[in-house]
């Protein structure tokens, strides 16, 4: 059982009790218009009552206007629909079409247009909204634990990848199923939704550093794959494999490091340098190789690249790992 059930049930229970003593009409209106309003975060919430509110206000003028122009009867309904719906889709209300719909049924159910009605439903209104509201800001799981654990598997998956690619270059032989790009893909996708999700329960003080991990993971991911593109076409041992592989294995331990040391990126500034004094390709095929190597080293650059990019931005990413 979720903890979203459990505040539904939580806030429903609540909004008709309150609606019973307020001796509101029909007190279940309270309770659904509750289920309602229950989200999956503080701001979603707290957005989606304010929209819900006002749709729901909007429904009840309109519908207190064909009603009583056209009377109470059915088709009524029909013309209340096809008139105020494409206005609250028109206003980016759509998330209150359905509470406004709940809201004018009951007026419907009533049968009247009269001052005590429409402040009925006003306050049934306040009392499901306002309890969803008062719920989803008492509690909402905490999701820092989850995050880090996230963060861990994205930085153990990325050392497993980096190590598979050095010993592919080491020997061009070696297979490798290649599940953990999967893997990781998938962990860099689930922590960015909870990222935006952490964010969105910190209304004020909000810290951006998960968002901008996340980010920086996916973007980094793509450079992992383009370097696995060219490490595709090695397949035979160069004196230019063994240092990339020395640089990859390093990386693979310096990624899961709490703080970015830059040992990698010296590395390869000197790798890079080592290249420029080796002799010329003397065949088609080694040139070839060779320049997949080589594009393996910029991707490389990237990659590193990506997280010092990040870093320059007004973020908490002093603890960001390569």
């Amino acid at each position: 059982m979720g903890i979203r059930i459990i505040k539904t049930a939580l806030a429903a229970i609540i909004a008709i009790y309150t609606a019973v003593y307020l001796k509101l009409e029909p007190p279940l209106g309270a309770g659904i218009l509750a289920i309602l309003g229950v989200e999956v975060s503080r701001m979603k919430g707290l957005k989606s009552a304010v929209q819900r509110f006002v749709a729901s206000s909007l429904g009840l003028f309109f519908a207190s206007l064909v009603f009583t122009i056209f009377g109470f009867h059915i088709w009524v309904v029909a013309l209340f629909i096809l008139m105020t719906f494409p206005v609250l889709a028109r206003f980016q209300l759509k998330d209150g079409i359905v509470t406004s719909a709940v809201i004018v049924f009951q007026l419907f159910a009533h049968g009247e247009v009269t001052v005590d009605v429409l402040g009925n439903e006003v306050l049934i209104m306040v009392v499901g909204l306002g309890w969803a509201t008062i719920i989803n800001f008492i509690y909402m799981p905490k999701d820092q634990h989850l995050l880090e654990s996230l963060k861990a598997s994205v930085e153990r998956l990325f050392g497993v990848i980096f190590t598979e690619m050095a010993l592919t270059l080491r020997d061009p032989s070696h297979i490798w199923n290649g599940s953990e790009l999967l893997e990781v893909h998938r962990i860099i996708d689930e922590g960015a939704r909870r990222a935006v999700l952490n964010k969105e329960n910190r209304l004020f003080g909000q810290e951006p550093y998960w968002s901008t991990y996340f980010e920086m993971r996916h973007l980094q991911l793509e450079s992992v794959q383009a370097m696995l593109e060219e490490l595709a076409l090695v397949y035979e041992k160069l004196p230019q494999n063994e240092p990339l592989a020395e640089i990859l294995e390093l990386l693979s331990e310096e990624v899961k490091s709490e703080v970015y040391r830059g040992i990698t990126e010296k590395r390869l500034s000197d790798l890079k340098q080592l290249y420029r004094t080796m002799e010329l390709p003397r065949t088609r095929d080694e040139f070839e190789l060779r320049a997949a190597i080589l594009k393996m080293r910029m991707e490389l650059e990237r990659y590193l690249e990506i997280a010092k990019r990040l870093k320059k931005r007004n973020v908490m990413l002093d603890k960001a790992e390569p």
